[in-house]
C-alpha cells in the first residue's frame, strides 16, 4: 500500500477517535456507535495487511488515554475485533455491506460483553439494558459507513499518480 493509503487510513481513524471524544447530551449517549472500532473494522476487511493487531493496540491505548478510561481496557477488545475480523476476513468480505450488518453486530456486542468483564472485574455496577443500544445502532449505521469510506478510498485513489 502507498503512502498515501497510510495517510488516509490515519486520518479516519483519527477522525473516529475525536468523534468518540464529542460531548453528547446524556440522553443521547446509550445510541453513540464505537466509531473507532467501526472504523477499524472496515480497514481491517479492506486491508488486512495495513491493520493488524500492534495499530489495534496502539489506536486503543489512544483512546483510552484521551477519553480517560481505564488504560488498555479500549485496546484489549480493539485487539481481539482485528483478530476476529482478520479470521473471518475471506468469509466478511464474501457479504455485500448490507449482510455484513449482522457480522458487525456481532463484533460490536463481543466487544460490550469483554467491556463488561472487565467493570465487573473492577468492581462496578454491571450496566443497564440501555448498553446493548450502541451495537444496534452500530450495525444500522455499517452499511452507509462501509460504502462512505468505500468511497472515500476509491477518490484517494483516483487523486494519486
Amino acid at each position: 500500500m502507498s503512502r498515501e493509503s497510510r495517510s488516509l487510513i490515519f486520518l479516519t481513524i483519527m477522525a473516529a477517535i475525536l468523534i468518540s471524544l464529542l460531548p453528547f447530551p446524556q440522553v443521547l449517549s446509550p445510541f453513540i456507535p464505537y466509531w473507532v472500532a467501526l472504523v477499524v473494522i472496515y480497514w481491517s476487511l479492506e486491508t488486512h495487511d495495513m491493520i493488524g493487531m500492534g495499530l489495534a493496540f496502539i489506536t486503543g491505548v489512544v483512546l483510552d488515554t484521551l477519553s480517560g478510561s481505564l488504560m488498555g481496557m479500549h485496546a484489549l477488545s480493539l485487539v481481539i475485533m482485528v483478530f476476529l475480523v482478520q479470521r473471518f476476513r475471506s468469509r466478511l468480505r464474501f457479504f455485500p455491506p448490507w449482510q455484513q450488518a449482522l457480522s458487525v453486530l456481532g463484533l460490536l456486542v463481543n466487544d460490550r460483553i469483554i467491556l463488561i468483564w472487565i467493570t465487573v472485574l473492577l468492581g462496578e455496577p454491571i450496566p443497564t439494558w440501555k448498553y446493548w443500544l450502541a451495537p444496534l445502532v452500530g450495525m444500522a449505521i455499517w452499511p452507509w459507513l462501509f460504502l462512505l469510506l468505500d468511497r472515500l478510498r476509491a477518490w484517494k485513489r483516483q487523486r494519486s499518480p
